[in-house]
């Protein structure tokens, strides 16, 4: 009975020493981590200092506020900084001595511990602020694109008022993705866009007319039957790159700058360069009391390389957009004809 007892005496002891020196290491490492996030302070207020005192240089620059206006601003937010410095420490010097002097328990709410607010256990201020802030500048942004409106050809004589094809009924639709990048640092007058797009040129032939591939050409010819519908469309997929211009409102606050142009003019011109994905022609006519409805697919001796003009004039989301391709619609015939687009370009941001 007496070695039973001794050995649950020593049992609990163990244990005892064991809860407590775990207790202290864990002490000591929030400790630690303090004495860690008050580096991590002076770096961080440090670099808030330095943006500020650079945006204050650059409105001196431009002639926004006088020389005396400029050293007055750096006083006042280089003595913020160090009052800030100076408080921050001050809590985590108080925090520090709390825990030597009570262990872990010191303010200790639920599984929350307080440091410089309420910090989840074993957060550091360091990984807190890194959540917390919001990234400065975003030079890059990225949104989807539609296009669409009336299509034709123009060239050697066949212009939008004497065509061979439907004005209205012959269209095209465009979707993509573009990417636009400010090209300077501290101003936003221009920018680069650029992306990818899905092109879709439709094109209504008038008459009872349609698309013949007769080996070396492509031919307009009269359908034997009454045609109820013609229709000819060449798919690409392109890569366009357009330079835009205009101006934007800069907004700035203490951690980040934002430059908006969605209430303003702007103004693109750039060009595409791709690959034709496929080309097909649609007919439906009656023969015999019955509908006939034919799709073929084939190359019509169109282009496979595909490149061209493009520019746009909007404001906020919507502008007047036209696309050109320089790259004869057919390879082989012996008239040229240019594929013309005219319509609307909308950025879903």
């Amino acid at each position: 009975m007496k070695t039973v007892m001794y050995t649950v005496a020593v049992t609990l002891w163990l244990i005892t020493i064991t809860t407590v020196q775990a207790q202290n290491d864990k002490t000591q490492t929030k400790i630690e981590h303090l004495q860690q996030s008050k580096e991590t302070i002076v770096e961080e207020e440090k670099d808030a200092l330095k943006k500020e005192v650079e945006r204050i240089n650059q409105q001196l620059e431009e002639n926004v506020i006088t020389p005396e206006e400029a050293d007055k601003l750096k006083q006042e937010v280089a003595q913020k900084r160090a009052l800030n410095i100076e408080n921050k420490l001050a809590i985590v010097d108080n925090k520090i001595e709390l825990l030597k002097r009570n262990g872990n328990d010191t303010l200790t709410i639920g599984r929350k511990s307080l440091v410089i607010g309420i910090f989840s256990e074993g957060e550091t201020v360091k990984n807190r602020t890194k959540e917390k802030q919001k990234k400065y500048d975003i030079r890059t942004y990225n949104n989807p694109v539609l296009a669409f409106g009336i299509n034709n050809v123009i060239g050697d004589g066949a212009t939008l008022g004497n065509s061979d094809f439907k004005l209205g009924g012959s269209r095209f639709f465009e979707m993509g993705w573009e990417w636009e990048t400010r090209v300077f640092k501290n101003t936003n007058w221009l920018r680069v866009n650029y992306g990818f797009s899905f092109q879709f040129n439709g094109l209504k032939p008038t008459g009872d007319r349609f698309f013949v591939d007769t080996g070396d050409q492509t031919e307009l010819q009269t359908h034997p039957q009454n045609l109820k519908k013609s229709k000819f469309r060449v798919d690409n997929l392109v890569f366009p790159v357009h330079f835009e211009l205009g101006p934007s409102t800069k907004v700035e606050k203490e951690n980040y700058i934002r430059y908006h142009t969605y209430n303003k003019i702007k103004v693109g011109l750039g060009g595409y360069a791709g690959f034709n994905l496929g080309t097909r022609q649609k007919l439906s006519y009656k023969l015999d009391g019955e509908t006939i409805n034919e799709k073929i697919k084939s190359s019509f001796n169109t282009n496979d390389f595909i490149y061209g003009l493009s520019g746009y004039i909007g404001w906020k989301d919507m502008a007047l957009y036209a696309k050109y391709d320089l790259n004869p619609l057919f390879k082989n015939n012996p008239v040229e004809v240019h594929n013309l687009s005219l319509g609307i370009r909308w950025v879903l941001d």
